[in-house]
Order: structure tokens, then C-alpha cells, then sequence
């Protein structure tokens, strides 16, 4: 059985109040899911306790790690969100009740589904640490993935790639997502998987001795040039990301420029434009193959330079140059910068920061409940709904800024269709009882609602329940309410559901039944 000490290893620099946070956590979690096992007959104790490592490892505080062991504690094993809180804190059970939530919705596979439900992980993700929780929830899932029974194992893989992954990349985590994607590959689509993994050892040897070569003669070449406190890194394509391009390739490998890449990373960015001169000195690049990426950072924030040129033993070679800051940046993403209050300077500023200047990962700063504190006046109204209120004492804003970055963004290989969607303009996600997603404007109601679902529910509705609770057809629905329809046979529009109904559809179908005539259904 692990041990807490393991975890506790694994933070940085723990103080003593943190150690006994989560020592505590480690006990009350262990004592929760003592009679709990996994499909491989272990005791489902261990999964929390490797969530709670891998959030250990990206710097996550002694919070978000106890959150880690306590986050199945609700749904699971049934212990009550008031008694995390009186035996932790408010921010703790804050942090398991968001996780809990974000476990409760499903995956059907259905492509409107899939897309209302990959906007509403980002568009509820307020405080960004519940993603990061989920998301090494997840990846712990997807290392045991072989015990789950088979035919599980294909819509576990799907939701991964199609929607963890997807999100992994948006908080521009690498590692995750890479991980993510090659576990989830190997049982979506198992033979395309073979034929990528074929591929790419077929090569291996090949890529190695190359990569070593022109490794010693780039670091011989920098330490002629005066550079120094640098280190190169050798990195070989992910098996999914493979794939993905040999597809826009016409599966002509010899087309895929990038199987191989050499990673420089520098002490600052005057020297990663300095070694991608000296890199031109060595190789001859490819034209049009030169992408700055410190210039012009990709949506998700990732930095560097990008060149890619002829090895001069007929084989072509990505160069990757960085600096050590973005290469964290790039390996771990939001999570790199939960240490920005432990790192600040009294100029407000962190390390990072008085290197680099501005970061382009300064809009994540929004998402940190660190380092966005609510204005007294929040604090301390009592006023606003309770969700509300929690948000603003955890720093989390109500509309998340990073949509708005992402507004920008044209077009994204990594995503079959990006979130430059309506949700701009403020979408609220309820659910069905079994868990679908229902995608729909602010301030719709239940009869929008019903619409949404077959315009024959919403012809005949009779009542409507919200989150278990009889509810009038006007009442206004919020993001994660829970909405059960009751229909009559003999049921129909009334000409006041024009007040409150907000969608076309809804108000379309409305209006052909009060005039007797009705479109065709919408299925």
C-alpha cells in the first residue's frame, strides 16, 4: 500500500501546515474507500492516491493535492460535501464538489454531444485547478485502461482523445496530452495504432543514430559560439500525433517532416534567435518550414522556434529552440504557473517574468485562484447566489477570460471543430436526467429545453422538473441544472411560452402550433 510520504516527496517544499493537510487527506480517503476496489481487484484507494502524485508533480498546492485524494469521495462512497468542509475548508470541498460535477456528465458519442460537452468542461471550468484535478484523474484511468472490461475500453478511449486530450492541449499541457492521446489510441482504434507503432519502429533505429549525430555537432557548434547554459533534448513523435498527420499526409510518412525533432532549450530569448542562426549555419533549412512561435505565440500560449532542415544524410530534422520557461510552459502549461505567488518578487513580478517581460500566458493568470482575489465587496455580499459567491471567494471569475483569447483563433488541426462558437455570447449547458448535454442560450427555459430535445416533447409538454424539484415552464436555467420534461398526449403550446421561450426553434414551433400548423419534426 503507498504510503503519504510519497506524495509529500513529491510537492515542492511543502510547509508543515501543508504535510498535515494532506496527511489528513491520505487518512480520511483511505478510511472512505476501504471496502472500495477497481475492475482489477486492487483497492481503489491506490487510484486516488496516484491522482494525488501526479498533482503533486506539477507543483499543485497541498489544497488541490488533498482534493486529488478526496475527489471520488463524494459520488463514490457517499460522503457528504458539509463534512469535507468541516473537516477540511470551504476551498476543499469547493475543489471535490467541482471534480464531482465534471464526472457526472456522460459521453454518448453523438457529435453534438461530444462538442456541447467538450465546451462545457472549458466553459465550467472556472477555477482551473478542477480541470487539472480531472485531468490527472483521468490519465491515471487511461495507464490501467487494460482492466477495465473491453466493452468499456472503446468509449473510454473516444471521450479521452476527443475530449481530455482536447482540453489538455487548451491548457497547453503537453506531457498530459501526448500521454493522454497514446494510451487512448491503443483501444480507439487498435489497428490503425499497430500500423502507426509499425511505422515509427521501423525507423527508430535509423532516427536514433541520426538524432545523436547531429546532437553532439549542434552542442560542439553552440559552445564554439559562446553559448552556455543550454541543453538539447532528443524527441520522437507521439504515436496518436503521428497518425493524425499522416492523414493530412496521404499516409505517405516520407511527407511527415517532424517524426523527428532535436529540443534546445537556452537561458533567454536573444539566444533562441542566436541558435537558430547557427542552426542555419550547420543545416540547410527548408523554405517555408521557419515559424516563430515567440512572435506569434500559438492560441494555447506555447512559445518557440521552430526550424526544419536537411541532416545532410537524406533525412530531415525538426529544430525546436526555447527557453527554459517555455519549455516549462510547453511540458506543463496552466500548471506551470500555480508557483507565481511562491516565486513572486516585491515588484510584483515573477522570475519568469523579469526574464522574459510580459508572458504570453498572462491571461491563465485570471483562472488562478492565487492570484485573483475577489474585491472586498465581493468578499462580502451576500447577495449573490451561492455559486457565485463561492467562485468570487476562490478567485475564480464568473466568464472565464481565456474564452475570450480563443475567440482569436481561426483554425486548429488539434480540434475537429474549434471553440470559436457561440459560446461567446454566454451559453448555458443543462442536462438531461441520464446525462446528455443540452447546449442552449442565456436565460432559456424549460420549454426551450424541451425543444432542443424533439420538437414532439416540446409540443406536448406538461410540467417540468429541475434538478429533482417541480419548476415553472418560465423558470430561467442555469449552467449544470438537471431538467426532466413531463409530457400529455393532449399537451400543447400556450401562446404566453412566446415570453419566455428564447430559441428560434422553440418560438418557431410555437407559432406553427397556435396556427394549427405544424413543420416537419426535428429529429
Amino acid at each position: 500500500m503507498p504510503e503519504v510520504k510519497d506524495i509529500i516527496n513529491l510537492m515542492n517544499g511543502p510547509s508543515k501546515d501543508d504535510q498535515a493537510l494532506v496527511e489528513k487527506a491520505y487518512n480520511f480517503a483511505k478510511e472512505a474507500h476501504k471496502d472500495h476496489k477497481r475492475f482489477s481487484g486492487k483497492p481503489y484507494f491506490i487510484h486516488l492516491v496516484e491522482t494525488a502524485k501526479g498533482l503533486a508533480k506539477l507543483g499543485m498546492s497541498a489544497r488541490v493535492v488533498a482534493a486529488g485524494l478526496l475527489h471520488d469521495s463524494i459520488e463514490d462512497v457517499g460522503v457528504k460535501p458539509e463534512t469535507i468542509e468541516r473537516e477540511f475548508d470551504k476551498e476543499v470541498r469547493f475543489l471535490v464538489e467541482g471534480v464531482t460535477k465534471l464526472g457526472q456528465f456522460k459521453y454518448s458519442g453523438a457529435e453534438r454531444h461530444r462538442e456541447s460537452l467538450r465546451k462545457l468542461l472549458v466553459a465550467t471550468g472556472q477555477d482551473a485547478r478542477v480541470l487539472i484535478i480531472k485531468l490527472m484523474d483521468r490519465l491515471h484511468n487511461m495507464r490501467t485502461l487494460q482492466h477495465v472490461p473491453p466493452e468499456k475500453q472503446k468509449r473510454i478511449a473516444l471521450e479521452t482523445l476527443e475530449i481530455y486530450a482536447a482540453i489538455a492541449h487548451r491548457l497547453g499541457m503537453g506531457l498530459v496530452r501526448r500521454e493522454l492521446e497514446d494510451l487512448a489510441f491503443k483501444y480507439a482504434y487498435p489497428e490503425d495504432y499497430a500500423e502507426a507503432k509499425k511505422l515509427l519502429s521501423e525507423r527508430a533505429q535509423e532516427t536514433e543514430d541520426r538524432l545523436e549525430k547531429m546532437s553532439r555537432a549542434l552542442k560542439t557548434e553552440l559552445a564554439k559560439n559562446g553559448i552556455r547554459n543550454f541543453h538539447v533534448e532528443q524527441r520522437v513523435k507521439g504515436l496518436w500525433s503521428l497518425w493524425q498527420k499522416l492523414q493530412r499526409k496521404g499516409g505517405d510518412i516520407e511527407n511527415v517532416f517532424d517524426v523527428a525533432a532535436l529540443r534546445v532549450i537556452v537561458p533567454d530569448v536573444a539566444e533562441c534567435y542566436r541558435v537558430l542562426g547557427l542552426v542555419h549555419n550547420l543545416w540547410q533549412p527548408l523554405p517555408n518550414k521557419i515559424k516563430d512561435y515567440i512572435a506569434f505565440p500559438k492560441p494555447n500560449g506555447y512559445q518557440g522556434l521552430h526550424t526544419t532542415i536537411f541532416s545532410g544524410d537524406g533525412g530531415i530534422v525538426e529544430i525546436q529552440i526555447r527557453t527554459e520557461d517555455m519549455h516549462q510552459e510547453a511540458q506543463f502549461g496552466i500548471a506551470a504557473h500555480v508557483m507565481y505567488k511562491e516565486n513572486t518578487a516585491p515588484d510584483g513580478k515573477s522570475g519568469a517574468q523579469r526574464r522574459r517581460g510580459t508572458s504570453s500566458f498572462d491571461w491563465i493568470r485570471s483562472l488562478m485562484p492565487r492570484l485573483k482575489r475577489p474585491s472586498p465587496r465581493q468578499a462580502s455580499d451576500t447577495t449573490q447566489e451561492p455559486e457565485v459567491r463561492t467562485r468570487a471567494r476562490y478567485g475564480a471569475p464568473e466568464t472565464p477570460t481565456w474564452l475570450a483569447e480563443l475567440d482569436d483563433e481561426v483554425s486548429d488541426p488539434d480540434f475537429e471543430t474549434t471553440l470559436r462558437t457561440d459560446i461567446f455570447t454566454h451559453r448555458v449547458f443543462a442536462f438531461t436526467p441520464k446525462g446528455d448535454v443540452v447546449d442552449l442560450p442565456l436565460n432559456s427555459s424549460p420549454i426551450d429545453f424541451a425543444y432542443a430535445i424533439h420538437s414532439d416533447i416540446g409540443d406536448h409538454v406538461a410540467g417540468a422538473k429541475v434538478n429533482g424539484n417541480m419548476a415553472p415552464l418560465d423558470t430561467v436555467l442555469h449552467n449544470g441544472d438537471i431538467v426532466e420534461i413531463q409530457t400529455k398526449k393532449n399537451a400543447k403550446p400556450s401562446k404566453k411560452w412566446l415570453d419566455f421561450a428564447k430559441t428560434t426553434l422553440a418560438r418557431r414551433h410555437i407559432r406553427h402550433a397556435l396556427e394549427g400548423s405544424q413543420p416537419n419534426s426535428q429529429k
